[in-house]
């Protein structure tokens, strides 16, 4: 997810302008089981569902009847044709294929709103001098209000998260934490973390503040995995799908989104496998959203304007890439579903030294988009950032002991490990912590309030007069182009509207 490529059009030539849009064709069934999303025309599912699954040549797996769509199992050829002779089915498409990959890169019920008030929190743990992250964005100042509430609830859709680490066990919800891959969820332990990626985020959203190594946005909320990758870092429709319903029905307060859900960069609409997936999970994402669910997630590192996209050059990401055209009725999920909250990544360098008023500068693996970032958030640059070494221009936050980190970004304290990360999956966290203080002031703010609450609180960034040295260098992975940055002051395609500020949120 955050590597880097050749440019496109270098590698490709001037053939690149005579490929036509290739659309995606349904996969040829073999022997082998595949999974398949099943999607009904209306939002709930018939009373005889299983019984047509059945017929076609299938087995039922899951039923999401609220949102009209099922998850399946054959390894009939016919069996998706089967399917699509009920008038009532919309699509139905496997999703072997459909998949993208993170880059290596206790159960007690809890009280009453009533009975836990949001309380301050310290940041005074002996890695707190590390995170220049905290205090870019005013966390400490914010904790001096609140660390959050122990009554607010944060789902961590990613790849688990390490159960025993003792930055996070005080505030992990294990009952309410569950494992989504295959589509059906698995409650409590399955949802340990096979590859750091999610303990890492959920410790930048909430590490405790408890006198061990760092502190969180939220220190003092709960958080739960719900784990959405398998052991390779691949995300699945089917989990997707799982997890932001699993959200939905389980009272949570937010969600963290750290990764594309297709592995169809840009999920085309117009393609009739690809919309049956990305119309399934656009429905699973609203019915959260509809049920108190406010969704952040980050808009990728490709270095790609969202916005525009031109060339889709990586996908799929678990077979053979085919160059292909996308337009803007091609859409990234889960940043580009409505009212989720997108998050782009600055650096700890100021645009400009002499003026520490102008902002700081994208990182420069980020992705952009007018329309589609909303707010940025810290997500480190060891490029193009500030401190030596340069692991220190990364983000620091947990990370499971049985799990390397690379010894120049590895950190100890109290038997603990922490892992030094770069990349917009770690600038969203940043935005659910916030998410989360405010919830904890007001249990009644709905997800669009608290969206509005942060895009109005943040910082403006306008965008920079002028750039390093060889950062243009760094272009997209897909359109082989430098997305230069579009719009004013208040609100542009590299910034949205500004870089978060949590003391701003939680006072206003």
């Amino acid at each position: 997810m955050h590597g880097l490529r050749a440019p496109v059009s270098a590698a490709l030539g001037l053939s690149i302008i005579c490929i036509a849009q290739l659309i995606a064709v349904p996969i040829a069934i073999g022997a082998t089981p595949q999974t398949f999303i099943v999607l009904y025309k209306q939002q709930a599912t018939p009373a005889d569902a299983k019984a047509t699954v059945q017929r076609a040549g299938g087995t039922l797996v899951a039923t999401y009847g609220q949102i009209g769509v099922l998850i399946a199992r054959s390894s009939n050829p016919g069996f998706q044709e089967n399917l699509l002779t009920d008038a009532r089915v919309e699509g139905a498409a496997a999703t072997t294929r459909f998949a993208t990959r993170v880059a290596p890169d206790g159960a007690d019920t809890p009280a009453s709103a009533a009975d836990l008030p949001s309380t301050p929190a310290s940041d005074a743990d002996p890695l707190s001098a590390r995170q220049w992250d905290m205090r870019q964005i005013r966390t400490p100042e914010a904790h001096a209000i609140t660390g959050g509430s122990p009554s607010v609830l944060v789902g961590d859709i990613d790849t688990g998260i390490d159960f025993d680490h003792p930055d996070l066990v005080a505030n992990i919800d294990v009952a309410n934490s569950a494992s989504c891959v295959g589509g059906v969820a698995d409650q409590g332990l399955a949802a340990a973390d096979d590859l750091g990626h999610g303990t890492h985020t959920a410790g930048i959203i909430a590490a405790a503040s408890n006198g061990i190594g760092i502190v969180g946005v939220a220190p003092n909320v709960r958080i739960a995995a719900i784990k959405a990758s398998d052991e390779n870092g691949s995300f699945y429709p089917e989990a997707i799908v799982c997890s932001f319903m699993w959200a939905a029905s389980h009272g949570f307060d937010v969600t963290n989104n750290s990764y594309f859900a297709d592995p169809y960069l840009f999920n085309c609409r117009n393609d009739p496998v690809q919309r049956a997936i990305w119309k399934a999970e656009k429905r699973a994402i609203q019915y959260a959203q509809q049920h108190g669910v406010t969704v952040v997630a980050s808009v990728g590192d490709g270095i790609e304007d969202l916005a525009h996209p031109t060339f889709d050059a990586s996908s799929p990401t678990d077979g053979d890439p085919v160059l292909r055209a996308v337009t803007n009725a091609c859409v990234v999920i889960p940043v580009e579903i409505p009212g989720v909250i997108g998050v782009s990544a600055v650096s700890n360098r100021l645009q400009d030294p002499a003026d520490p008023t102008g902002g700081y500068l994208k990182s420069f693996m980020s992705n952009v988009g007018v329309g589609v970032t909303d707010v940025t958030a810290p997500g480190g640059d060891s490029m193009f950032g500030r401190g030596s070494p340069s692991a220190t221009r990364r983000i620091l936050s947990t990370w499971p002991s049985y799990i390397p980190c690379p010894s120049a970004r590895r950190v100890m304290d109290s038997g603990a490990v922490y892992c030094y990360q770069q990349g917009s999956a770690y600038a969203a966290p940043h935005v659910a912590g916030i998410a989360a203080l405010i919830i904890s002031q007001n249990r009644s703010i709905r997800p669009a309030q608290v969206k509005a609450l942060i895009d109005q609180t943040a910082d403006a960034q306008p965008c920079p007069a002028m750039l390093p040295a060889g950062y243009t260098d760094f272009v997209g992975t897909e359109s082989g182009t430098f997305p230069a940055c579009q719009g004013g002051a208040g609100h542009n395609s590299w910034y949205g509207n500004g870089q978060v500020n949590a003391l701003n949120a939680v006072t206003n």
